[in-house]
């Protein structure tokens, strides 16, 4: 359906001042919404004309305010064309609160995901990795691809989101993305947490998740077998770098050390005990909670077969 979008320049001709002006305002119509504000200038109501909706005359102050409403004119139009591009509906208080500069950052989706991004990274290596980081991002980057495609928009206000938005995205992903349903459940669970954050706030009453069920399936993870396990370790790779990823997968198998607590392991994290044996002890990355893990021979081999070759007191060569 075509908009309808009239600009219209008038004087409230019942709030003259003392000084024989009148106040001049700003009418927005758009699809029969009307919303009306000042446009913070005055003129006297003689040298008004209501058909034109500007100044009369050639005087200096005529081609000034004139001159001023052409450019309200310009700027309005502008951000109705904006709004238009990147908003599923466009107002006339959009409009309005635009040109008037009473928006928010936290109108849109991406502008809220963008404020969330800036204080996810500055906590990087403090209460969050960088790996989390990187997970709203990429949620970020999905989004912004499927609102282009479902509704070619690069934006969209978070009043505007439904429940209709959100089953769409979890489709969108799992057929444009080939997300398995866990995979396609954490992307939507960052999306709702970013929801929940502006339902918080109060920048919106409904949430569009209130109908909807995050479902992760439970997963078999298969595990090696002892002969399995073996053959990896007397494999022979031509190639160094193969040879010390497995080297670090063999570690992690005897240590159950995750990959982001191999990687971050230093020579202060081996330490000797009372009964003089070896034990790696420290603090889970994901967590937070302590690890104490007993340095078993094979384990033990692989960090000697590094010692000192690696630099910054790491004692595994482990790769991105």
């Amino acid at each position: 359906m075509r908009s309808t979008f009239k600009i219209l320049f008038y004087i409230k001709k019942n709030a003259v001042k003392t000084n024989g002006k009148a106040p001049v305002m700003v009418r927005l119509t758009l699809n029969g919404e009307i919303v009306q504000f000042s446009a913070k200038c005055e003129i006297e109501p003689a040298e008004w004309s209501p058909k034109a909706g500007k100044a009369t005359g050639r005087s200096a102050n005529a081609i000034k305010l004139n001159s001023l409403l052409d450019s309200f004119r310009a700027n309005l139009t502008q951000h109705y064309r904006e709004i238009s591009d990147r908003d599923a509906s466009v107002t006339a208080e959009k409009i309005r609160n635009a040109f008037l500069g009473l928006q928010t950052r936290e109108d849109s989706l991406l502008d809220l995901f963008d404020h969330h991004l800036e204080n996810l990274k500055v906590q990087i290596g403090k209460d969050i990795s960088r790996d989390t980081y990187m997970k709203y991002l990429r949620t970020r980057s999905r989004l912004q691809e499927f609102m282009k495609y479902k509704y070619n928009i690069s934006d969209i206000h978070l009043k505007e989101i439904n429940h209709s938005f959100v089953c769409d995205f979890e489709i969108y992903i799992k057929t444009m993305h080939n997300c398995g349903q866990n995979s396609a459940a954490k992307f939507m669970q960052r999306l709702k947490s970013i929801i929940i954050m502006a339902k918080s706030n109060g920048w919106i009453k409904i949430d569009p998740f209130h109908a909807y069920k995050l479902h992760f399936e439970k997963s078999e993870r298969e595990y090696l077998t002892e002969p399995e396990l073996e053959a990896i370790m007397k494999k022979k790779f031509p190639i160094k770098r193969l040879e010390q990823v497995r080297d670090i997968f063999v570690f992690s198998c005897f240590t159950g050390l995750a990959y982001i607590d191999v990687l971050n392991l230093r020579e202060s994290n081996i330490r000797t005990t009372f009964d003089e044996s070896l034990w790696l002890i420290g603090k889970r990355t994901k967590t937070g909670v302590s690890y104490r893990v007993p340095l078993l021979d094979v384990p033990m081999q692989i960090i000697n077969k590094y010692k000192e070759t690696l630099p910054n007191d790491e004692i595994l060569p482990v790769i991105s």
